[in-house]
């Protein structure tokens, strides 16, 4: 597991404003959908990009088809999809966005040639890690035990 300090983890996050979370979905219990709720309501600005669901609406933004169709600036690109999926979304986000600052890559998901490609233009890179889970680690949101993290205690 490639390591990132608390420092650089936490520079990414207070920096970034804008966030497309490509692989985004409309089911509520699906990780990219609740990780995406929970971005936008820290007041980052995410736009969902699916191509199954262009056109509707979540967290008061238009789903997009591809990176391609976002117009406004974007900070960050958060995938959700499988890591042999990485590499043209990487150079989507590379042509789309000249200020990107971070593509940010999902528990599980990594790609290290995408991510030296991305670098190499001066793009931070961080895989196998969640936004969601750094933000309620590092700024101290992340409660132990009960239902904040997931893990229900057996004397409820």
């Amino acid at each position: 597991m490639t390591q990132y300090s608390d420092d650089y983890l936490k520079n990414v996050l207070r920096r970034t404003k804008s966030i497309a979370v490509v692989g985004v979905s409309t089911n509520p219990v699906r990780p990219s959908y609740y990780v995406a709720r929970y971005l936008s309501l820290k007041g980052y600005k995410v736009i969902p990009v699916n191509p199954g669901h262009a056109g509707t609406v979540l967290f008061g933004q238009t789903v997009r088809a591809s990176l391609s169709d976002v117009v406004e600036p974007v900070d960050m690109v958060d995938i959700f999809r499988r890591s042999e999926a990485v590499p043209p979304i990487v150079d989507e986000a590379l042509s789309s966005f000249p200020d990107l600052q971070t593509i940010w890559m999902q528990i599980g998901v990594s790609h290290p040639e995408a991510a030296s490609k991305a670098q190499a233009r001066g793009v931070d890179v961080i895989m196998n890690r969640c936004p969601k889970i750094e933000y309620q680690r590092l700024f101290g949101e992340l409660r132990m035990g009960g239902f904040a993290t997931g893990v229900i205690s057996s004397k409820l």
